[in-house]
């Protein structure tokens, strides 16, 4: 114990005893608390007792070190936390990891989750089976998964998590469905039917016999309750899904790795000049900044459902993206005013001019690779045809 202590404990005592909470605080400030202080005495700790407290302090630091990590590249962050013995390197201890999700961004956790890699399917499982579905139905269900991450937007990750889903909900409820096939469709048509009934740009939207008639067949080559698709049908309609928001470190990762990236020239909505903007694209969205160095984009594009086409101008290289349906309505965009005030764009199209051809013709590959209409509709459908030919066999 006295080697612990690092020296004469008479010294110490003589030093603390001639002004001990002003020594205390000089020795260790970070580590100076209020309950150091008592009216009558001064209470202070052993050199042990300050050495677990640091350490304790040393690893909380590392901690937070891994998750801010984590929120910029899932996989590093993991790596560290492991290197440093924070975390196991098994896929139960990093899914309750995810699971608890203390300040960890839910982006970063469903990039994470969605990954193909055989190690981080297994903690896709494991997460997935901390979830308790039982008794629920699947809209609650839902609300409940959906929560503890983000859905990524990528329609292979989707697939694998939405796979993952089905089958722990049926291993919670069985007998519900005939097969998990059927939970992943109608898991799917429910939240379709979620973005159709509270996305504003969606005029038309759904009656309850529609998601009704959309549903049939689906249960193994049988319909499913009336009443219950009627339930969820409700469900969704009074309360949409609530999207868990991130905290705050969105901008800070989503630029590092873009799809592409340069100086393009952006022609104006109400006034038609032409601005030279940095671009970057990036997650199925066009950001673009006045300077290359701005932490934050003048103004984002989301790129689902949009079409890009070359066109003529005075401007050499141009091409335009447009929503190919009804060109005179006004794009989901969004734009910083010169106050700081975020407001609603108001293109009908963006039309933008590239300094060369070559350049144009990237651009406008990269931009077309990245459009996407809602994938959920092409993995429904796959799913359906892929268990209509189940029943045909």
């Amino acid at each position: 114990m006295d080697g612990l202590r690092g020296g004469s404990s008479q010294v110490w005592s003589t030093q603390v005893d001639r002004d001990p909470i002003s020594y205390q605080i000089f020795l260790h400030p970070e580590l100076f608390i209020p309950e150091f202080v008592h009216k009558q005495n001064c209470v202070y700790m052993t050199n042990i007792q300050l050495w677990c407290f640091r350490k304790n302090m040393q690893r909380n630091k590392q901690v937070a070190m891994g998750r801010k990590k984590f929120n910029m590249d899932p996989k590093k962050g993991i790596q560290f936390l492991i290197e440093n013995d924070l975390l196991k390197n098994t896929s139960d201890d990093i899914a309750q990891f995810l699971y608890k999700g203390e300040g960890l961004n839910k982006t970063a956790i469903g990039d994470y989750l969605g990954e193909r890699d055989e190690f981080n399917i297994q903690v896709l499982h494991a997460f997935v089976e901390l979830h308790e579905f039982t008794d629920l139905n699947l809209v609650q269900a839902l609300r409940q998964f959906l929560w503890s991450f983000r859905l990524p937007g990528e329609a292979q990750k989707i697939d694998r998590m939405m796979e993952a889903f089905a089958q722990r909900y049926c291993q919670c409820n069985s007998g519900v469905f005939q097969s998990t096939d059927t939970c992943y469709i109608l898991s799917f048509a429910i939240i379709m039917l979620n973005t159709s009934l509270h996305n504003p740009n969606v005029k038309d939207k759904p009656t309850v016999e529609r998601f009704i008639s959309m549903n049939r067949g689906i249960n193994d080559g049988g319909d499913l309750p009336e009443d219950l698709l009627r339930n969820l049908y409700e469900s969704i309609k009074n309360e949409p899904f609530k999207i868990p928001e991130d905290d705050g470190n969105d901008l800070t990762h989503t630029f590092f790795n873009p799809d592409r990236e340069g100086w393009l020239l952006k022609l104006g909505g109400r006034v038609k000049t032409w601005k030279r903007r940095w671009f970057i694209l990036t997650d199925n969205c066009l950001y673009y900044f006045e300077y290359t160095t701005d932490k934050e984009p003048r103004g984002i594009i989301p790129l689902e459902n949009l079409s890009i086409k070359e066109v003529e101008d005075k401007k050499p290289n141009c091409f335009e993206l447009f929503i190919p349906d009804n060109k005179d309505q006004v794009i989901k965009a969004c734009k910083t005013e010169a106050d700081g005030r975020v407001v609603e764009g108001n293109h009908t199209f963006y039309r933008i001019s590239a300094p060369t051809a070559e350049e144009k013709d990237e651009w406008m590959n990269s931009i077309k690779a990245a459009i996407s209409r809602d994938p959920f509709y092409e993995m429904l459908a796959a799913r359906k045809k892929k268990v209509s030919s189940m029943k045909r066999h």
